[in-house]
C-alpha cells in the first residue's frame, strides 16, 4: 500500500540526486585551463599541446609570442605564422573576437585593448620568428599599457601549462 511505495520512491530520489552530483561535479571541475585547452581548436588551427604561448610584458606594452615545443614539425610553425598574421589584422582592426570567443567577453584587458585598437592608441605588428611567429602591442598611455599586461595575465592564467612568461 501507501508504506510500500516510499522505500522505491527514495531509492528512485537517491539516485536521481547522485546523478545530479555526478554531473555537477564534472562540470566543476572543468578548469578555465583545461576550458581554454579544449576550446582552442575553434580558434587557433595548430595544435595547443605542439605548441607554447609566451607572454612578455614591457614598458611600452607587450610581445606575445606563439613556438612549437620540441618535435613539432614545420606544418604547425606554418599553421602559428598564418593564424598570428591574421590576427594581427583583426587586433589592429580593433576586432579582438577570437580571444572573447576563448576567453569570454568579460575578460579582464579585453575590452580595454580593443577600444585603444580600434581608436589608434596602440599599435599592433606581426612578426615570423624561428619555430613561430609573434605579434608586438605597443602604445604610450599608462591606461592602454596596463590593459595589456591585464589582458596578458589573464591569458597565462587561464592557458594554464600552455603558456608562460618570459
Amino acid at each position: 500500500m501507501a508504506g510500500s511505495k516510499y522505500p522505491a520512491y527514495y531509492a528512485r530520489m537517491r539516485t536521481s540526486l547522485a546523478l545530479i552530483a555526478l554531473v555537477s561535479a564534472s562540470a566543476f571541475a572543468d578548469t578555465p585551463q583545461q576550458h581554454v585547452h579544449d576550446m582552442s581548436h575553434e580558434v587557433m588551427p595548430f595544435d595547443m599541446s605542439k605548441t607554447l604561448h609566451v607572454f612578455i610584458m614591457n614598458d611600452q606594452g607587450g610581445i606575445q609570442k606563439v613556438v612549437v615545443r620540441e618535435n613539432a614539425g614545420p606544418e604547425q610553425i606554418n599553421l602559428i605564422r598564418r593564424h598570428l598574421k591574421h590576427e594581427a589584422e583583426e587586433f589592429a582592426k580593433g576586432d579582438f573576437a577570437d580571444p572573447g570567443h576563448l576567453h569570454g567577453s568579460s575578460m579582464p584587458g579585453l575590452a580595454e585593448v580593443n577600444a585603444s585598437a580600434g581608436s589608434g592608441k596602440m599599435q599592433i605588428t606581426y612578426s615570423p620568428m624561428p619555430g613561430g611567429a609573434q605579434i608586438t602591442f605597443q602604445a604610450t598611455d599608462l591606461h592602454t599599457i596596463t590593459a595589456i599586461h591585464r589582458w596578458f595575465g589573464a591569458q597565462l592564467s587561464e592557458h594554464g601549462a600552455d603558456a608562460k612568461a618570459e
